[in-house]
């Protein structure tokens, strides 16, 4: 049963992933493709609230599910912008950056200090993403990994989701896989209609004459997210986060694919060898 419910979470991720791009390349901004996708997800979610009885949840729950709610959404917000810049065969193993991150949240607000292994790890996963772009005559590998706008924003939406899977953890704890999951859309909405509001607001209604000739698409992408968290707080409810983590990495093989199959990206050997290198060194930070 976990093995099907991981294989689907790795599937349902990629393929949003894969619909958000479609999405930004037809002109929508990440901020609506976000927005648009939450309210489907709260379509999907008002229903479900008859299935448990919300007043009987703690504090606790209410509390952890706003910052997790929170911090998703804007990790969101920065996923989309990066797949609107990034080839998605990049976007994919940079998610191994989600186990060094942590790894640093973890030396700076709780004292743990890795040990040898865990470093050797976050080394591997650095010379593996050495690998994703070819050698450039004017800049070097690194740099122009680091000083890409996409490959920032990626590194802000895992920044944000490694802090926000603390509190989405204590979320579930407290009041289950499938409150925790109706309430994560829920309060997402109108925190992303905020964002939308505040730094898109001259756009929406240009959004909003493309939106109707992409429907369908937007309600697959809700459908897909909505299975995707659903799946995620299950694996997270009988699973430790950390090896949650690590079996998430491996949709980043699945990514690389998608990304020369459905949007004809370059250099599929080398970043898929990338890839590769970059799931070892997560998994050796994990063991570690």
């Amino acid at each position: 049963m976990e093995a099907f419910v991981v294989l689907g979470r790795l599937l349902f991720s990629a393929f949003s992933n894969v619909f958000q791009k479609q999405l930004t390349h037809r002109g929508l901004h990440p901020f609506f493709i976000v927005f648009a996708s939450y309210l489907v997800l709260a379509i999907i979610c008002l229903p479900l609230l008859w299935t448990f009885n919300p007043f009987e949840l703690s504090t606790r729950f209410w509390i952890n599910i706003f910052f997790a709610a929170l911090l998703d959404m804007a990790g969101t917000l920065f996923l989309v912008m990066s797949l609107s810049r990034t080839d998605l065969s990049v976007f994919g193993p940079l998610n191994a950056y989600k186990v060094v991150i942590s790894m640093l949240l973890a030396m700076l607000f709780i004292g743990e200090i890795p040990s040898l292994q865990g470093f050797l790890g976050v080394c591997v996963i650095v010379a593996g993403s050495y690998f994703l772009f070819p050698p450039k005559s004017h800049q070097g590998r690194m740099w122009h990994l680091f000083t890409e706008k996409g490959v920032q924003f990626r590194f802000l939406s895992i920044l944000l989701f490694s802090i926000g899977t603390l509190p989405l953890k204590n979320a579930v704890i407290a009041g289950g896989a499938l409150p925790t999951t109706v309430f994560w859309c829920l309060i997402g909405l109108p925190l992303a209609g905020v964002a939308q509001l505040i730094f898109v607001r001259d756009n929406f209604r240009d959004d909003l004459v493309l939106a109707r000739n992409q429907v369908y698409p937007l309600l697959y992408l809700g459908c897909l997210i909505f299975l995707m968290q659903y799946m995620t707080m299950f694996v997270f409810s009988q699973l430790l986060v950390a090896y949650s983590l690590a079996l998430f990495q491996l949709s980043m093989v699945l990514q690389v694919f998608l990304g020369y199959r459905i949007f004809n990206e370059k250099h599929i050997f080398r970043r898929l060898a990338a890839c590769l290198v970059m799931v070892g060194g997560s998994l050796m930070v994990l063991n570690a």
